[in-house]
């Protein structure tokens, strides 16, 4: 049988098992698995299957991985979401929708030692709604701007999708660290400008809430101190080359650890409680890369990679337009798939495209995970707005889904822009890197 025809049945079946809700790590290497056995042979597969597993969890590059989900556990459960939100209100929660800004600006914060989306969105869900409902807001608003603020948590350091991205391309999980700070607080300030003009259009939408002295404004900077320091210590780290980004995410998870018991605002249940979700996301994750791994090795074999490569690549198109179509197939990718299981999938295909038509990989890397940050946000996966939906059910009362897609729209049109205005113009990303290196 033809190879590219296997290749698109491994495919095909594929997706088809996806749709019945079958973990997708399992499934992606039991098709890699099998396809391998058809391609070259059973006994091929099976050592391809071992050494894979192997190689990934014992994977010292992968190390980054848990120590950074540790590190955002250890946040959440130290209580530093919390002030983060409590700083942010009392900046701008006298304003218009200011509540809603606050939510966007610590999800951005938070973001900076958390590095997961939907676990971002949990956090500032049960922070962040509660506030919203008594000042009455908008449930539309404020489940939006929750669900769609914690999608940042893709774009900011350390951000997951980053590190796997890096590591199946090779590229500087350092200079992809650095490349995404811009773009996280670009994307944040279009958030703050999508609130301020539905709330002007619609005050109903966002009452303003209660006033605060600059005393007190101040005064609640303290709450963000430990946070910054972290920050500063990881990225600064990477950025003068003194960490590597395995050695910075053991820093960060221990400067929390250190300020979480310097605070005493962490207990043994939350301690406990850290390591067992760090444990869970975790082996998510790596099980994640090995079923991906596999598949990719499968695909290999089938030259489907390069020949869709050499197909996109022959059209008679600017190099622009052909971006413009893997930037597509990434949107509309992310909305029916987890967007690091998708990202896992594709970026060995079009990879090697986007770099021979003449991109930088750090740019492209940037793009890619804001245009998969849409998927958290739009039917029919939409993870973050399923988290906010069940957080809601427990802290506000139960939201219609519906409502909270229609309220992620606006923010869905402001993530567009800010990716139109970083593929205009490459250098906002691309700035640090290049100062860095």
């Amino acid at each position: 049988m033809n190879p590219t025809l296997i290749g698109i049945i491994g495919i095909v079946v594929m997706v088809i098992i996806f749709m019945a809700r079958m973990p997708v790590a399992f499934v992606m290497a039991m098709i890699g698995y099998l396809g391998f056995s058809i391609m070259i042979s059973e006994q091929g597969a099976l050592s391809l299957l071992s050494r894979t597993v192997y190689d990934v969890f014992s994977s010292y590059g992968l190390t980054t991985i848990p120590l950074f989900i540790l590190m955002g556990q250890l946040a959440f459960n130290s209580g530093i979401s919390r002030r983060l939100y409590d700083t942010g209100y009392k900046f701008l929660g006298s304003t218009k929708g200011g509540l809603a800004m606050a939510t966007v600006a610590a999800c951005t914060a938070f973001g900076a030692v958390c590095g997961s989306s939907p676990a971002t969105a949990a956090t500032m869900a049960t922070v962040g709604l509660p506030e919203m409902k008594r000042y009455k807001y908008a449930d539309e608003l404020a489940t939006g701007a929750v669900a769609s603020g914690g999608g940042l948590g893709m774009i900011m350091p350390p951000s997951i999708v980053l590190i796997v991205y890096g590591i199946l391309t090779e590229q500087s999980i350092g200079k992809l660290f650095v490349a995404g700070i811009i773009p996280a607080i670009l994307v944040t300030i279009l958030f703050i400008i999508c609130i301020y003009i539905r709330c002007r259009l619609n005050p109903e939408q966002g009452p303003a809430g209660e006033s605060f002295t600059w005393r007190q404004k101040f005064k609640s900077l303290l709450g963000m101190g430990e946070t910054l320091a972290v920050f500063v210590l990881v990225m600064g780290g990477l950025f003068i080359g003194l960490f590597t980004p395995t050695e910075a995410a053991a820093v960060g998870a221990l400067g929390v650890l250190a300020v979480s018991f310097i605070r005493r605002q962490l207990t043994w249940d939350g301690f406990v409680e850290s390591l067992y979700e760090t444990l869970r996301t975790s082996c998510m994750v790596m099980m994640l890369i090995a079923g991906a791994t596999v598949f990719g090795k499968f695909l290999a074999v089938t030259r489907i990679p390069f020949d869709m490569a050499t197909w996109v690549g022959g059209f008679d198109l600017p190099p622009y337009m052909i971006l413009a179509v893997v930037v597509l197939i990434y949107f509309f990718g992310g909305c029916f798939m987890d967007a690091l299981a998708f990202v896992m999938l594709t970026v060995p295909i079009f990879f090697p495209l986007v770099v021979g038509l003449g991109y930088d990989p750090i740019w492209f890397g940037l793009i890619i995970v804001m245009v998969t940050e849409m998927g958290v946000i739009t039917p029919p996966v939409g993870i973050n707005v399923y988290v906010v939906y069940g957080v809601a059910k427990n802290v506000i009362g139960e939201v219609p889904l519906e409502s909270i897609f229609k309220g992620i729209i606006p923010f869905l049109l402001a993530v567009i822009l800010g990716i139109i205005i970083l593929m205009i113009f490459p250098q906002i990303i691309l700035f640090l890197p290049n100062l860095m290196y």
